[in-house]
């Protein structure tokens, strides 16, 4: 076991800070470390705060010796509601715009690419079948899912079973809505009872929970049907899971990124019409611009964790991973709101409507990060005129500048290494697939050195960044952003906002590009109504991998 008291833990870095062992002795064991934390005692100073190591070493000894779940949460609970920010609590009917036919395909092979909201029409109006659709599905899952590496493990008798029920109420008039009878996958950080969730981490194989995580039921009470469990990067770090490497279905010689690596890669591969994702820090986001996927990060507290696997309490994101913005919207609506089981979920309003004036939305744009070079920007460019030429004016905005944004992260670092505190300390995270210098297992063990005072002074900082962020952007209902451009994707991960990152392109490599759209917390009704009409005009959420037709 790797328990160590503070004072054994500075004594031996000190030891290999001085270079050598009776130079080592001759000091307090916090005089080489100091620096490090950027602190500076006096020797009448170390010599008293010893005592205090050594009662820290207690209570270190007592916190590893009680067993602490990965699902047991902070009692400190993130809230990223700035001060003064109200929140839409009545939900109006949703008016989807959904057709009121849609053709059958020639090749039925083709119904693979059809978005979620076209399959939805085709099972409503009865012109095939869930259970159709599902085998459609599967047979394409067994099929190249060696190819992508992107399946952890199938279900097909789960769902079949699902899709057979679900054909069933259909015939007899129960229609549950637009997801009734879609097959989908999910990340494999997320519980169903009674099927092996590795989290894409050899020391989690054969990992069994007895319940089910709250998105999984949301959507079988809307009538989808689970079909596979997908793979991610291993602990959600991206797309090295034990098993090999997920791929991008555009670059087979490329991996599709993570950490919702399956997710994406499955979903634009037509392997599953939709899947879920999350996101602590671009694991949707990253993704879903490799492999060319609609992405939506909604905002933190939308949708419910319970049953995922925890990697940061104050960061981590549920959401879907679609063909279009218009899908994820739909399965968005099926999986938010209150479970009476994640106490920081609030029951906020989703109010799309397919009528919405998208002339009419105030939208900004981060024109310093558009007008710096970067690899994609002509492709972003096209996207920007392309908006404008649906009648939106577009407003240039500032983000704050004068946070240490970065600094911030370590946040995100120390919840981490004490969501997997038991496998660093069991030498256990020797097992996982990547060990480089940034990979989880060195990340974990650097983080242990992160001092609670700091921590808290970050979640400080943070707290102004969320109330600065809010009075820039208050009055702007959409924000569009380069998806990798400066801090944008750390700062609104820190301050929950969501996104919906859409393709709109391809780099000099022959992989997608992508473009990312920031709402107001709660507000990605509007964000929706923007991207769709914007996707209505654009053709890249309906390209297809020339490999997978």
């Amino acid at each position: 076991m790797k328990e160590r008291s503070s004072y054994v833990v500075y004594f031996i870095l000190a030891f290999c800070l001085a270079g050598q062992f009776a130079g080592a002795q001759k000091k307090s064991p916090t005089a080489d470390i100091e620096p490090y934390y950027d602190l500076s005692f006096t020797q009448a100073e170390r010599d008293s705060l010893l005592r205090g190591l050594e009662d820290y070493q207690k209570s270190f000894q007592a916190i590893h010796q009680y067993k602490l779940p990965n699902s047991t949460a902070m009692s400190l609970v993130f809230d990223p509601i700035p001060t003064g920010m109200q929140i839409e609590t009545v939900q109006k009917p949703i008016d989807w715009g959904l057709p009121k036919d849609v053709a059958m395909p020639t090749n039925k092979e083709e119904l693979a690419f059809y978005p979620v909201h076209k399959l939805a029409v085709l099972i409503k109006n009865k012109k095939i079948t869930s259970t159709e659709l599902t085998k459609l599905y599967i047979s394409r899952l067994k099929k190249y899912s060696d190819t992508l590496q992107c399946v952890i493990t199938l279900m097909e008798d789960v769902a079949l079973k699902q899709a057979k029920q679900a054909d069933e109420e259909i015939a007899k008039g129960k229609y549950r809505g637009p997801l009734h009878g879609i097959p989908y996958g999910i990340k494999d950080l997320l519980s169903v009872e009674g099927v092996e969730t590795t989290w894409g981490a050899a020391p989690y194989k054969g990992q069994v929970f007895s319940e089910t995580a709250t998105v999984v039921k949301k959507l079988e009470a809307a009538g989808a049907v689970l079909v596979v469990k997908l793979t991610l990067g291993a602990l959600a770090m991206g797309d090295i899971w034990f098993g090999g490497v997920t791929k991008n279905p555009w670059n087979l010689k490329e991996g599709s990124s993570g950490s919702s690596a399956g997710s994406a890669s499955a979903t634009v591969a037509g392997l599953v019409a939709f899947a879920i994702g999350t996101e602590t820090l671009g694991s949707i986001v990253s993704p879903s611009t490799r492999c060319g996927a609609s992405g939506i990060r909604p905002t933190f507290g939308r949708v419910s964790k319970y049953g995922a696997m925890a990697l940061s309490w104050s960061m981590d994101k549920i959401g879907p991973i679609t063909r279009s913005a218009l899908d994820g919207a739909i399965v968005l609506d099926a999986i938010r709101g209150v479970d009476g089981l994640d106490n920081q979920v609030r029951n906020a309003a989703f109010n799309y409507s397919a009528k919405t004036d998208v002339k009419k939305l105030k939208v900004g744009y981060l024109k310093t990060l558009f007008d710096a070079n970067y690899p994609t920007k002509a492709n972003d460019q096209k996207t920007l005129d392309a908006i404008k030429a649906l009648g939106v004016e577009l407003v240039p905005v500032v983000l704050p500048s004068d946070i240490p944004v970065g600094a911030v992260r370590l946040m995100l670092t120390a919840e981490a290494a004490a969501a997997f505190d038991e496998l660093t300390r069991s030498n256990r995270d020797s097992l996982l697939t990547n060990q480089s210098r940034w990979a989880w297992p060195n990340t974990f063990r650097a983080a242990r050195f992160i001092p609670a005072v700091e921590y808290i002074n970050a979640s400080r900082i943070r707290q102004q960044l969320i109330q600065e962020y809010y009075a820039v952007t208050k009055e702007f209902d959409v924000i569009i952003a380069p998806s990798f451009g400066g801090t944008q994707l750390l700062t609104t991960n820190l301050t929950g906002h969501p996104c919906v990152v859409i393709p709109n392109g391809f780099n000099d490599k022959g992989s997608p590009s992508s473009i990312s759209f920031l709402g107001k917390l709660y507000g990605e009704a509007n964000v929706v109504s923007l991207v769709h009409a914007y996707q209505q005009v654009s053709e890249w959420e309906n390209m297809v991998p020339p490999n997978f037709k």
